[in-house]
């Protein structure tokens, strides 16, 4: 019928005196800035997490450096996460953002993570952080070396803590900070070794996404 033919036409017919087309693109417009104000937003929240940790990470350093390469002294390099100049020396940080329940020690090969039904295991860190640690004094042979493998608190300890291996929220009170003064004073001894590693160190492009995946 021909009210009915009528009704139709109007319930096709975008609001506004727009056209169709126009209608759509003013819908897939909206459409694209909802998702770009999403994807923005994660990527907001991805970077002040990631500043929070750059700054427990480094609160009781006078320097540090982050996600570099240093010789391994075979033509090869050592991807470095952090390192650190602090009041005891210079510190290798080696980061770990895994979630479960982690099982590991000093005399085992292989730790274990727990995550739900779901388990694998990874290469003890700690033969990577001692290479890392070697690599570091050959080039700053005077200075003190240290080294740390840093979990986030989305990993868990039932067991306790293996060696040299600390939580985040623990890293400032292993290298407290000290007034600047202060802390200028207690590294400078330290400056001439820390020259020689920034000026051998090398942006890495081995970011690690999968911070398991690097031994």
């Amino acid at each position: 019928m021909p009210w009915e033919t009528e009704n139709r036409e109007q319930e096709l017919n975008p609001p506004f005196g727009l056209t169709q087309v126009q209608f759509v693109l003013i819908v897939v417009g909206a459409v694209a800035v909802a998702l770009l104000g999403v994807l923005g937003s994660r990527a907001w929240v991805v970077r002040r997490r990631d500043a929070r940790r750059v700054a427990r990470v480094t609160a009781g350093a006078a320097d540090f450096l982050r996600n570099v390469l240093v010789p391994d002294g075979n033509g090869g390099d050592y991807h470095l996460d952090f390192v650190l100049l602090t009041s005891r020396g210079i510190v290798v940080i080696d980061m770990r953002d895994i979630t479960g329940n982690v099982f590991g020690g000093d005399q085992m090969t292989a730790w274990t993570l727990m995550s739900g039904p779901s388990r694998t295991t990874f290469v003890n860190p700690q033969a990577g952080l001692y290479d890392r640690i070697a690599s570091v004094k050959a080039i700053a042979a005077d200075t003190p070396i240290e080294g740390r493998i840093v979990f986030t608190k989305h990993a868990k300890f039932p067991k306790g803590l293996p060696r040299f291996t600390v939580m985040l929220e623990s890293v400032a009170a292993e290298f407290p900070k000290l007034g600047a003064a202060e802390l200028e004073i207690a590294v400078s001894k330290y400056r001439p070794g820390w020259a020689k590693l920034k000026e051998a160190a090398k942006p890495s492009p081995h970011f690690r996404n999968n911070p398991i995946a690097v031994a």
